[in-house]
């Protein structure tokens, strides 16, 4: 049965590549090679999500299922290639994990269509890996909340030390303010608007496709 072939392929991921910390929270990758053993119609699914903040071993996890699917695309006829569905819930977190996964995503496009679906919230860090998706195809949810702040950071120590990270978080804030208008309809001039609220900035679905931060509303 189909159902069958789903609840498998699920078991599949709970005991190879689920990652769950402490508090349940979960990264999820779905394995079409899991689904390949009847003689039933395929459901060749190619399905991750992020459902946790943006932390290091989290987007270890997502990076390696990118890389994974996209190398069972490569395997694939051109024909046959299915674009991969990557599923974001999240209220943001390290911006450092966060360009890890974005610059993989960019990496993977040449031969992976990645549509992104904004579930919930979409905040800080999530906003640009929403963003990021392939163009025509990043989807939210009517009621997803997305948000927006600038870069935040904190550090002590001798002042020169300190000085020389406010540097480096200025350098960041650059960094994504830069892929934010390569990836959407913003411009520098927009982003630096909403920045200087010295706010986080919320936006409904439909202001982030106005945006472009999305495409579809679902």
């Amino acid at each position: 049965m189909i159902l069958d072939k789903i609840k498998k392929a699920c078991s599949f991921v709970t005991n190879e590549i689920l990652a769950e910390d402490e508090e349940g929270k979960k990264i999820v990758v779905i394995d079409p090679s899991a689904l390949k053993d009847s003689a039933e119609p395929e459901l060749d699914l190619r399905i991750i999500g992020l459902f946790t903040d943006v932390v290091e071993d989290k987007i270890a996890d997502l990076v390696h299922g990118l890389l994974y699917l996209d190398e069972y695309n490569k395997a694939s006829k051109e024909e046959n290639r299915k674009p991969i569905k990557f599923y974001i819930s999240t209220y943001g977190g390290s911006a450092d994990d966060m360009f890890a996964l974005y610059d993989v995503m960019r990496t993977i496009s040449e031969t992976s269509e990645i549509h992104t679906i904004g579930l919930g919230k979409v905040m800080s860090a999530g906003v640009l890996l929403l963003a990021g998706g392939t163009k025509g195809k990043r989807q939210i949810g009517k009621n997803c909340r997305v948000m927006i702040h600038s870069v935040m950071g904190g550090n002590g120590g001798s002042l020169h030390n300190m000085l020389n990270e406010m540097e480096a978080i200025e350098q960041l804030q650059k960094m994504y303010t830069d892929c934010l208008v390569a990836e959407t309809k913003m411009t520098h001039k927009d982003v630096k608007k909403m920045l200087e609220r010295k706010v986080n900035v919320y936006l409904s679905a439909e202001e982030a496709v106005e945006l472009g931060i999305a495409d579809i509303i679902v």
